[in-house]
């Protein structure tokens, strides 16, 4: 057993991000944090991890040209374990979610959780409804976080998650453009192969304005602190977007690193609303 390879499969880093995420969701309903909060973060680390790991499974065959280096491409975890560990931290999600004795937050984990093995089998891989799907995965992050509180919190992290939506499916767009050979050589069918890399450029471009647009939003009841925070992370993201632009091939897109300067910018943003919630 490469224990290395079972580790990185699951994109720590990224898994406990959005367990964090989580606990922000439930810190921004309510302007503060309690000991459930952990359970929060295990939760959704854990359902996090089991969709990664479930992703790169069914993607074996694309990473083995996109990422070769990749844990199943690589060979230091097999096909068949990588399913057993996916379904093995799936089940630890659920289970925990009980635990909450929220039937939001239930409802969130195991929709979720059959969401991601849905979007890593097939829904992937039809264009845009791919970008869709995995887009509002995150959004949800920070809508079961603030269902922990209560229906009331729920209402208060919408905007959050609408503009979490809209930077994501900005960001799914860009990293379609750059996986363009891996997915027509595997089957896939993403929206550039359909409208070409510039249009889905362009496109993502628009999101990402319209991302900006809806950050903007939090702003009537944190004010102007929040607003020049926010507004050089804005900044940021578009500058990032924009990089893309001229290209033309998924050499260029991965060149400009724009999906890299984008996710900067996201967790930049993550920053500015977590002193906002606590200091504004």
């Amino acid at each position: 057993m490469n224990i290395r390879g079972f580790y990185l499969i699951t994109r720590p880093v990224n898994s406990i991000v959005s367990g964090l995420a989580a606990a922000l969701g439930y810190l921004i309903a309510t302007g503060t944090l309690v000991p459930g909060v952990l359970l929060l973060i295990i939760i959704v680390a854990l359902i996090t991890a089991a969709g990664n790991v479930i992703n790169d499974y069914f993607d074996a065959g694309i990473d083995a040209i996109n990422r070769p280096s990749r844990p199943i491409p690589s060979g230091t975890v097999s096909p068949g374990s990588a399913r057993s560990y996916a379904t093995t931290l799936f089940l630890a999600g659920i289970i925990l979610s009980l635990f909450t004795n929220n039937g939001i937050c239930i409802l969130i984990a195991a929709f979720n959780s059959l969401l991601l093995v849905g979007y890593a089998a097939k829904l992937k891989r039809i264009p845009f409804i791919g970008n869709i799907t995995v887009s509002y995965l995150s959004a949800s992050i920070f809508l079961f976080g603030g269902a922990f509180s209560g229906g009331g919190g729920l209402f208060w992290n919408l905007p959050l998650a609408l503009i979490t939506f809209l930077a994501m499916v900005t960001r799914e767009l860009l990293k379609d453009a750059e996986d363009v050979e891996g997915d027509s050589a595997g089957g896939a069918s993403t929206l550039p192969l359909h409208i070409g890399i510039r249009n889905t450029s362009r496109l993502a471009f628009t999101f990402a304005l319209l991302a900006v647009c809806a950050s903007l939003i939090p702003g009537l009841w944190w004010g102007s602190w929040y607003l020049l925070g926010i507004g050089i992370v804005d900044l940021v993201i578009l500058v990032a977007v924009s990089r893309a632009f001229p290209c033309t091939t998924p050499g260029c897109v991965k060149v400009s690193q724009a999906t890299m300067f984008l996710k900067a910018g996201m967790f930049a943003s993550l920053v500015v609303f977590a002193l906002a919630a606590l200091l504004l």
